[in-house]
Formats: C-alpha cells, sequence, structure tokens
C-alpha cells in the first residue's frame, strides 16, 4: 500500500459506482467464500439525546472495516437525514484506513441489496411480481430499485402514513418503469407476490393471514426487540429466513415478540440467508416466506469493498 491516506467517497460516489444487483453479488460472494455471519461481532448500541449511536466493526479475508452511525429521529422534521455516519474501510493485514464512505449511502445502498438478494432466492423469476411496498422514505426508493434489479415487477402499490409522500414514490416507480404504479391500503398485501416493508413503525402493517400462499414479505424497518412490522400471524405460518439466527433473536422484534407470545419456538426460523445462497431454499411452495433482516456489519464491510474497488479499477457504473 502507497503512504497516502484514505480516499473519500460521498454519497453520490456511493451510489454512482455500483447498484443494488452488483451490491448483492457482493454479499453472495462473500458469503460462499465461508464468512459465517453467525461468528460477526454483535452491534453496539448507545442511547445519546438525539437518539442512537451505532458501533459496527467486521474483518472478513483481506479487510476491516467500521461504520459508525447515527440514528436521530428528529432529523426529518429539520430537512435532515434520519441515518447520518461514516465508513472506515482498512487494510486486513496492517489495518491502515483504505476509504471514508458515507455512512448513510452505505446503508442506503446496503439495506436494499441485502433484500435483493433474498428476493432473488425466495421469489419466482418466470414472470412478473405484483409488489406491495410499505413506506415513502429513503429505503423505500432504495427498495423500489432494488426488487427492479433482480426482478421483473408487473405492478407496485404504495402504502405510506403521508398521502402525498406516497404518491411521489408510486410516480418515482412508474419513471423507473413499473407499468401499473398507485397508492393504495394494507388490504392490497392480499394480491401481492413481494411486500416490501421499509418503515419506522413498532406495531404491524398489515393482517399477516392476507399475505397468499407462496408470497414472499421482506422486513427490514427495525432492528429493535420491541418493535415490528410483521404480525405474529404471519410469522407463525411463514417460512422465515433471516440473515443470521443469533442477530435476529438479539434485534429481531418480528420474531422476539411472537416467541414471547408462545406463538413459536425457538426452531422456528427455516433458514439464514447464507442458506438461501448455497441453494437451501423453502421447502414448502404453498407456505408464505418471510425474510426479515435487521442489518449486519459483514454486509456494510461486503458492500464498501465493492464501492471501494468499483472506484480503484475504474468499473463504476454510469451515471
Amino acid at each position: 500500500m502507497s503512504g497516502a491516506g484514505p480516499s473519500y467517497l460521498g454519497g453520490r460516489d456511493v451510489a454512482r459506482l455500483i447498484g443494488p444487483a452488483e451490491a448483492a453479488d457482493a454479499l453472495a460472494e462473500v458469503l460462499r467464500a465461508g464468512l459465517d455471519p453467525e461468528r460477526c461481532p454483535p452491534r453496539t448500541a448507545v442511547p445519546v439525546p438525539a437518539g442512537e449511536l451505532l458501533l459496527m466493526p467486521a474483518a472478513s479475508g483481506s479487510w476491516a472495516g467500521v461504520k459508525i452511525a447515527g440514528v436521530a429521529p428528529g432529523n426529518p422534521a429539520l430537512g435532515l437525514p434520519r441515518i447520518t455516519g461514516s465508513y472506515l474501510l482498512l487494510d486486513g493485514p496492517t489495518l491502515r484506513p483504505v476509504a471514508l464512505l458515507d455512512g448513510a449511502a452505505l446503508t442506503a445502498l446496503r439495506t436494499p441489496a441485502v433484500s435483493a438478494l433474498a428476493i432473488r432466492h425466495l421469489t419466482p423469476d418466470g414472470r412478473p411480481l405484483r409488489l406491495v411496498l410499505f413506506g415513502s422514505g429513503p429505503q423505500a426508493y432504495g427498495h423500489i430499485e432494488a426488487a427492479l434489479a433482480v426482478r421483473e415487477v408487473a405492478g407496485a402499490v404504495v402504502v405510506g402514513r403521508d398521502p402525498e409522500r406516497a404518491r411521489r414514490l408510486a410516480a418515482h416507480a412508474r419513471a423507473l418503469g413499473v407499468p401499473e404504479a398507485r397508492t393504495g391500503t394494507a388490504e392490497d398485501v392480499a394480491d401481492a407476490d413481494l411486500v416490501l416493508c421499509c418503515t419506522t413503525a413498532r406495531t404491524p402493517l398489515f393482517d399477516g393471514r392476507l399475505v397468499a400462499p407462496g408470497a414472499t414479505v421482506v422486513a427490514v424497518g427495525s432492528h429493535e426487540p420491541d418493535a415490528r412490522e410483521t404480525d405474529t400471524a404471519l410469522v407463525r405460518r411463514a417460512a422465515v429466513y433471516v440473515e443470521a439466527r443469533s442477530a435476529a433473536l438479539r434485534e429481531a422484534g418480528d420474531l422476539l415478540i411472537p416467541r414471547a407470545e408462545g406463538a413459536i419456538g425457538p426452531r422456528h426460523v427455516a433458514g439464514t440467508l447464507a442458506d438461501l445462497v448455497a441453494g437451501r431454499g423453502p421447502a414448502d411452495p404453498t407456505a408464505p416466506r418471510l425474510f426479515k433482516s435487521v442489518g449486519m456489519a459483514w454486509e456494510d464491510l461486503a458492500v464498501a469493498v465493492a464501492v471501494h474497488r468499483a472506484a480503484t479499477d475504474g468499473s463504476g457504473r454510469e451515471t
């Protein structure tokens, strides 16, 4: 390595260099290389007056890194992003800083990429999917792009608390090529092949009994034991997949609350993202599928490395 200091990759750089499909490829690559998410260090969360500070370190192969992220619930009212922070990418053998990335942009790319990887393995690829999306913030926009990157979408229904923001997201989906995109209600999940939950909700967004057999639900909105976007009815009847059992049983309220109610047992989780990448998918084609993501540090590292490589070898996608 040279003696030069770390490069800086801002939010526009991160968004320009790779998309969710390439980031999903990077995640699959590290899992196939043998990374075990169950052994990754847990997230450290520190309450602060503005919200929460998160510390997320990881190491894999010839790389290491750490994300320091802020979650400031009051920021949107000030016209500021809810998620802030930075990512420091390090050379693994020497721990010398290689690059500093905008942490919010990395999170905005990484989370949809994790979902895209799950969608590849949990949804059929032989026909266009009917999509219902809960949320209208940055992650909702990222998840529309992620879904389109890995599947054909026949139509999209946006369900949001703010009707105007929901209409803007539906218009954005149409601009991206979704032929039928509109706003709707929670009852629209009954006709969905794919349901994406990208909200800050702390209680279930819809009646899980409405989800069709074989449909897939992806929930990414929370990493808190007492918050959830899906209800017990869905969790109980679904084949549940997570990034890692250890992380889910620490942080995923979508699973911990039904478990505390006695509705599911400790063996209810059907598998992990690594299982899906290895070809061990759902055995019952009629059961709904639920992928619950809490976000893990190894994912940030894998995507940060992919962004850095794209920046240094000139392979970034066109803007």
